[in-house]
């Protein structure tokens, strides 16, 4: 096992966009044991290789008994939404209904470099918008409404974990919370 410290919230390389996978070889393969092991560990329903530091695109899933992991990921989302209670591996113990949308079609790559087309609806649909956003630099608190923003910031600060560094909040770059564009 390879379980490695996951970034938590005020990390600057949770804010910073991912490099695309161009290199198909065993560090990559290294990376994805890495952050299934990790995200097992945590548990988690998904990770994202810049919670473990490393700035590429790619993240893992165990989500219904499945175990899985997508590299630079390219979604294309439905128009109906569903909204539900979110957290984060990097925000421990805090979750807030998130808006995503109900269904995604997440095309991109595994370790190999073979193509792969991942479907799927529900907590599926809601981790893999989840762990691209972290690709992205946005965490599910940029996807909340101002008012549930301003709550989740109060609850980041009161925690034990929190740093002492005050951390960069953004806006999502998404005009419709939680729809990709």
């Amino acid at each position: 096992m390879s379980i490695k410290d996951i970034r938590l919230f005020g990390d600057p390389v949770l804010r910073t966009a991912a490099a695309e996978v161009t290199d198909f070889d065993k560090q990559l393969r290294v990376l994805v044991k890495d952050l299934e092991d990790t995200m097992l560990d945590a548990p988690g329903a998904g990770l994202a290789a810049p919670q473990l530091g490393v700035g590429l695109r790619v993240f893992t899933y165990w989500v219904d008994g499945v175990l899985g992991h997508l590299v630079n990921p390219v979604l294309d989302l439905s128009d109906d939404e569903q909204d539900g209670p979110e957290g984060c591996l990097s925000i421990p113990g805090l979750a807030f209904d998130t808006k995503r949308a109900l269904y995604v079609v997440a095309k991109g790559q595994n370790m190999w470099g073979e193509p792969v087309v991942l479907e799927g609806t529900a907590l599926l649909a809601r981790c893999v918008q989840h762990e691209t956003d972290h690709l992205d630099g946005i965490l599910f608190v940029d996807r909340l409404d101002p008012e549930a923003r301003r709550e989740a910031m109060r609850a980041i600060r009161e925690a034990e974990w929190f740093a002492d560094n005050p951390p960069e909040v953004r806006i999502s770059p998404h005009s419709t919370f939680g729809r990709a564009m």
